[in-house]
């Protein structure tokens, strides 16, 4: 299987610092998690929800930057609307489940 990753919430900041002084071609809109696929929410909210609202809040305090914020898909993405996402991704409750593209040889 291929994992996806992204940039380690505690280098956000850091990250945010790098693209905007070093790649003036790029502009950062925001942040993007998918969040634990496991989570319940009765339990509480997602824990990468509360993460990304906390890197939010950081690169606003810290850079006068309002970050959007991707986060929640098809199944949770309620729960993602109430933690603060002003973005979400629902291409399998609009389209359906994606076919598998079988394994490589």
């Amino acid at each position: 299987t291929t994992a996806k990753s992204g940039v380690n919430p505690a280098d956000c900041l850091e990250t945010v610092r790098h693209v905007q002084s070093s790649c003036p071609n790029l502009v950062v809109k925001g942040l993007m998690t998918i969040g634990s696929p496991d989570h319940d929410p009765e339990t509480g909210p997602n824990p990468d929800f509360l993460v990304m609202q906390r890197c939010q809040a950081e690169v606003r305090e810290r850079l006068g930057l309002d970050m959007e914020l991707s986060m929640g898909m098809s199944d949770d993405y309620e729960h993602a609307v109430e933690q603060g996402a002003t973005n979400v991704r629902l291409g399998s409750s609009l389209f359906g489940a994606r076919e598998r593209k079988p394994a490589a040889a």
